[in-house]
């Protein structure tokens, strides 16, 4: 029998959701504002296509400059200022990323009748912790799949 999963009234959450994206837009810092829109924009194919013709704009400017120390000083010291900035703003949207995902997920472990609700902040666990739970599950998970195998008639897996 497949776990009763009880659905919330979209309907009624809708306006508590937009509600709280306002506040969340007003309380944001100019930090978290300004990533989130440096990261929007640097997904882009625009960003891409202007960073390789910059590339080619200093490739060919390499005669015009004999090509010079400082002609190749200008593109790796661009390359590695952005480059290090870049690890910072990658950062903040992995980190902002996966909070908002570990939200959603506990609010379906939360949602689902059945299910475990250490589960939903499993994050928070410890290494050792973690492995002995993905331990756990995986030999239930291994107890599942020879269940069905049974079930259907398969082979034995070999351990």
């Amino acid at each position: 029998m497949a776990p009763h999963i009880s659905k919330p009234d979209v309907r009624s959450n809708t306006g508590v959701l937009q509600g709280h994206k306002a506040e969340l837009d007003h309380h944001q810092g100019a930090f978290a504002r300004a990533a989130c829109e440096i990261a929007r924009l640097a997904g882009k194919p625009i960003a891409f296509l202007t960073a390789a013709s910059l590339v080619v704009v200093w490739a060919l400017s390499g005669p015009l400059f004999g090509f010079s120390d400082t002609w190749q000083l200008v593109i790796n010291t661009s390359t590695t200022i952005v480059t290090f900035l870049m690890v910072f703003l990658i950062q903040n949207t992995q980190n902002r990323d996966t909070a908002a995902i570990q939200i959603k997920l506990a609010e379906l472990i939360l949602r689902l009748d059945g299910a475990d609700d250490k589960l939903a902040t499993a994050e928070d666990l410890s290494d050792e912790q973690l492995e002995r739970l993905h331990n756990e599950y995986r030999q239930r998970a291994d107890k599942t799949l020879e269940s069905l195998g049974r079930r259907r008639g398969d082979k034995p897996r070999a351990a």
